[in-house]
């Protein structure tokens, strides 16, 4: 989180002039010094346990503007093979190499680089854009007896993963019968099981996984279709069966509001979404009730392209036979954006930018700033306006401090519903030997 945090600073030099925020003036951004990234997410597929050995699917962007390759540091203690690169935006395999932490340490962006390890050094199918992303998925197999071994019967997948999204599969035809880090339990379509979770804290999760050979195997251990249906328990319209057993820390939607100060009840934000449906050609963004849009834009953080956006409202859509995946009120408002059909085997990674007035949602209380929203994404943030201070959170979140002083909460939300976020802030004092 604190990469994203980094990332967010900088895009908000770009926000205080493009969107009309109420922000200090734009300094010039500082030049990276170091290599960055951001959504990193890792899947490990435990292969038969005598080889000791797991297949990874690490998924990671670069974020460092201008770069032309990345650096991904192979673990120490484990032996790698059977690497392989793409670029996650077309799916074509990238060149790349094995390095020594030396010559890694010859990139000016590397001068920290472990000098007694290895790297694979990815060229890059593009350079970063500016305000942009360079997104790769790296396959390799690991041997690692200290981490995947076998005691009796049962095997244990003990490693300490320092990546905060992760998923972990057992082989085909063993059950899980212990894990120490609260996980989502999933099925494959072939039968086998995966552990999911995501680990919000600032160090590494300590995951023990054991199982045991006593799964089915084969049509019959495929899961069953999942449906439509929604929860009978719910006191509301809950989640449909589909959307509970995704799994939530693959999802890549994340969005951050960065709030205006508390008379206006606007706030700017931007999220982020990834499209890899064959055929898909735009996005559609419902409004909520009792919220209204202004300032939409788009682009693709690939390339860095801008994409058109139009605000549409429910009847026009309905005119223009554009159909929504839910159902639009008449005067609902929609963000429709148009980008190129997605091909099979590619994705677009989309940043949708938009300023939100709602009244409901924020608003000054007496002297206390108070924003009081339903928060669906796995990954959400909130940066509080210049010159206020945090006096209350319900929903538990980490808490960070930008370069120029203001607040940001992250709330990461494992499980399969929206959190209720209330804050309140109030105003700061500033003593006179105070630089800010």
């Amino acid at each position: 989180m604190a990469k994203q945090t980094t990332i967010a600073a900088v895009i908000l030099l770009f926000w205080g002039t493009a969107l009309g925020a109420q922000q200090p003036a734009a300094r010039p951004a500082p030049l990276a010094t170091q290599q960055t990234e951001s959504d990193e997410y890792t899947r490990y597929e435990l292969l038969a346990p005598e080889t000791a050995s797991f297949k990874i699917h690490y998924e990671v962007t670069a974020t460092t503007p201008g770069a032309r390759v990345y650096f991904n540091p192979i673990r120490k203690g484990s032996t790698a093979s059977n690497e392989d690169v793409y670029d996650a935006m077309t799916g074509e395999p990238l060149r790349f190499e094995i390095v020594s932490g030396a010559e890694a340490r010859k990139d000016p962006l590397m001068s920290v680089a472990d000098s007694s390890g290895s790297y694979i050094k990815v060229q890059l199918a593009r350079p970063v854009p500016p305000e942009g992303q360079g997104r790769i998925v790296i396959v390799k197999t690991y041997q690692d007896p200290k981490s995947y071994y076998r005691e009796g019967d049962t095997i244990v997948f003990n490693r300490g993963l320092g990546i905060k999204r992760n998923s972990v599969v057992l082989p085909k035809g063993f059950e899980l019968v212990g894990c120490n880090m609260p996980s989502q339990i999933l099925s494959e379509l072939d039968g086998r099981i995966a552990i999911s979770f995501m680990n919000a804290g600032p160090g590494e999760a300590p995951l023990i996984l054991r199982a045991r050979p006593d799964a089915q195997t084969g049509p019959s251990a495929a899961p069953h279709p999942f449906t439509q249906t929604r929860s009978w328990e719910a006191p509301f319209p809950g989640e449909t069966e589909r959307e509970r057993l995704s799994e939530r820390a693959h999802q890549d939607r994340d969005i951050v509001y960065f709030l205006q100060q508390p008379e206006s009840h606007a706030f700017n934000l931007y999220h982020d979404y990834t499209e890899s449906r064959t055929g898909v050609d735009k996005y559609l963004n419902v409004v909520r009730e009792g919220s209204t849009v202004s300032n939409p834009s788009a682009d693709i953080l690939d390339t860095g392209e801008k994409l058109s956006t139009r605000l549409m409202t429910g009847a026009e859509l309905v005119a223009a036979k554009i159909e929504s995946a839910e159902p639009v009120k008449p005067a609902t408002q929609i963000v429709v954006i148009p980008f190129p059909p997605v091909k099979k085997g590619q994705s677009i990674r989309l940043r949708i930018s938009e300023t939100y007035s709602a009244p409901g949602s924020y608003r000054l209380d007496g002297d206390e700033l108070v924003f009081d929203r339903r928060l669906g994404r796995p990954r959400n943030a909130v940066v509080l306006p210049v010159g206020w201070y945090l006096t209350a959170s319900a929903i538990p979140g980490t808490v960070t401090q930008l370069s120029d002083g203001r607040i940001r909460l992250d709330f990461w939300n494992a499980r399969p519903d929206s959190v209720d976020v209330l804050l309140k802030a109030r105003r700061r004092v500033r003593l006179p030997d105070q630089s800010r």
